[in-house]
């Protein structure tokens, strides 16, 4: 996300634009809503992408209200073919550029993109996330969750601090507020760990210092704590008002799906996993090829500094040349 948002800064976005595209873009994707969707509630479905938007255009105005600066940089445009890459577009006639492949071509094309590339991006973080989310649901006893982040300004709190320097992507971070929210922990604080948990880390804070600067940066986090922290209370109302129990509904979107339809599903995600899943783990584990090293057993090789010997000259007898 961080690449992303500095290219689109470089090619002439401003820094309202670019931060809300940094909260918006991770919590309103197909690949996050449909996560939601499966692990949570509907509920959560509707209010997630919906908060993180809201989030974004706070951030955004906020930003460009306080330090706007106009960028007079001449914007460039990427008009290569998307698919294939086979021409530049610049010196091609858009008539004739949009009609260099097939409905079909471009279909391949985007389901190649869309398992190669985008699930191969996050395919490591999710089942990191479930593994998480396992480990919560089997050592974590439910009375320390519903203490602690059972709901109130307070959860909202201790969830700002756990997520804010935690780094996890936003498919990540979905089945590991789930097993939260089946531990006792309050929708709302769920909600805030799922605004802010993918939105900001440690590692990226001196990225986003480099992009938007010192002022933007803090402003950009303190958008984002206040109005998570908002929607966190919100959504616990919510739940209230309506009588709905968070426990009692979760992961209950996917009853309707038959399953036989769930096992297919889930044989095509391992299938599809095992490429990105093979390539992290070579990069990790593999031995790196190391440096050869030769060791010689020969003596070492003393340089003795020779005397110059000059020749004599010879001795004339003539009287003409002394």
């Amino acid at each position: 996300m961080l690449p992303a948002a500095a290219s689109l800064r470089k090619q002439g976005a401003n820094k309202g634009a670019t931060t809300a595209f940094l909260i918006s873009t991770p919590e309103s994707g197909v690949d996050s809503i449909a996560v939601t969707y499966a692990l949570l509630d509907p509920v959560m479905t509707v209010v997630r992408p919906l908060a993180a938007f809201l989030t974004a255009m706070c951030a955004g105005l906020a930003e460009n209200l306080f330090f706007w600066q106009k960028n007079n940089d001449t914007i460039v445009v990427d008009r290569t073919c998307p698919v294939d890459g086979c021409c530049d577009g610049e010196d091609c006639p858009d008539e004739i550029h949009a009609h260099h492949h097939t409905l079909t071509e471009k279909i391949i094309a985007g389901l190649k993109f869309s398992i190669k590339e985008v699930w191969g991006d996050i395919a490591i973080w999710f089942f990191i996330g479930v593994f998480i989310a396992g480990l919560i649901t089997t050592f974590i006893p439910d009375e320390f969750m519903e203490r602690f982040l059972g709901g109130g300004f307070s959860s909202m709190l201790l969830m700002l601090i756990v997520g804010i320097p935690l780094y996890i992507c936003a498919t990540a971070s979905t089945p590991v507020a789930a097993a939260l929210i089946l531990k006792g922990v309050s929708p709302g604080a769920a909600l805030v760990f799922l605004l802010v948990g993918p939105a900001t880390n440690i590692a990226s804070l001196s990225v986003l210092i480099g992009v938007l600067g010192k002022k933007s940066t803090l402003m950009y986090l303190t958008i984002l704590s206040l109005c998570a922290v908002a929607f966190g209370l919100a959504v616990d109302h919510v739940y209230l008002f309506l009588h709905i129990s968070p426990t009692a509904i979760i992961g209950e979107a996917s009853e309707i799906i038959p399953v036989w339809l769930k096992i297919s599903a889930a044989v095509v995600v391992l299938a599809i996993s095992m490429q990105p899943l093979t390539r992290y783990l070579k990069s990790k584990f593999s031995a790196k090829n190391a440096q050869n090293v030769f060791i010689s057993d020969f003596p070492k090789v003393v340089s003795v500094v020779q005397p110059v010997v000059r020749p004599v000259e010879e001795k004339r007898d003539c009287d003409c040349c002394k």
